[in-house]
């Protein structure tokens, strides 16, 4: 089979598993309810523990950061077979990953079950960052973000700095395959774009804390 087609059919299938809308799909088959008519609309982690609990919220969580490994087993996998037919072609299996990665956050975000609207990436993100910068790479990510929640309260200012380093890791990590940093690259400023609206809150001060009573523009 042509690299190509397996490069392309493997974005497609990480896309479409992002786009799956677990946190909306939790919220009408388990709670009748639609998680986006509640707190700020978001399909994500955060919204879903303040709309239905920490139970549906993070069931939420398990399985985006799901979707977000599967879809770095399904690059392993295909680099695998490109490897055994002899059909490497370009990318490396790094590159696969990383595409699978974008490919994943894209769907998530932009889903086109939601009018192309969805979540904001950070659980997904979790999840594909197991499989491509393996166990060191995540411990990073998920301590600067773990620290800055701590520390300030705001979610969102350590959802943006996680997504910040992790082009510099790739740099760490994937030196040499260049299309695998641009891809983590890429997938990084998408999720902070969609956290465009905490950074507006935050430079405004209105945006909420944890713990705060102020949930509806989290």
């Amino acid at each position: 089979m042509d690299p190509v087609v397996v490069y392309v059919a493997l974005f497609v299938v990480s896309f479409l598993l992002g786009s799956i809308p677990f946190g909306l799909i939790i919220s009408k088959v388990f709670y009748h309810t639609d998680i986006r008519e509640h707190g700020s609309g978001n399909i994500g982690t955060t919204n879903a523990i303040r709309t239905m609990g920490k139970v549906g919220g993070y069931s939420v969580f398990v399985l985006d950061f799901g979707k977000g490994v599967l879809s770095g087993v399904l690059a392993l996998v295909a680099a695998d077979y490109l490897t055994s037919t002899g059909s490497t072609g370009l990318l490396s299996s790094h590159d696969l990953v990383a595409l699978a990665f974008m490919g994943c956050i894209w769907g998530h975000i932009f889903s086109p079950w939601l009018k192309f609207k969805g979540g904001k990436g950070i659980a997904v993100a979790v999840g594909c960052l197991v499989v491509m910068f393996g166990f060191v790479g995540m411990l990073i990510e998920v301590g600067l973000f773990a620290l800055l929640v701590i520390v300030t309260r705001y979610v969102s200012v350590g959802s943006i700095a996680a997504a910040a380093i992790c082009p510099f890791l790739s740099l760490y990590f994937y030196w040499g395959d260049w299309v695998g940093v641009v891809c983590c690259t890429l997938a990084a400023l998408t999720v902070i774009w969609a956290h465009r609206s905490n950074i507006s809150r935050l430079l405004s001060g209105t945006e909420s804390r944890v713990g705060s009573k102020k949930e509806k523009t989290s």
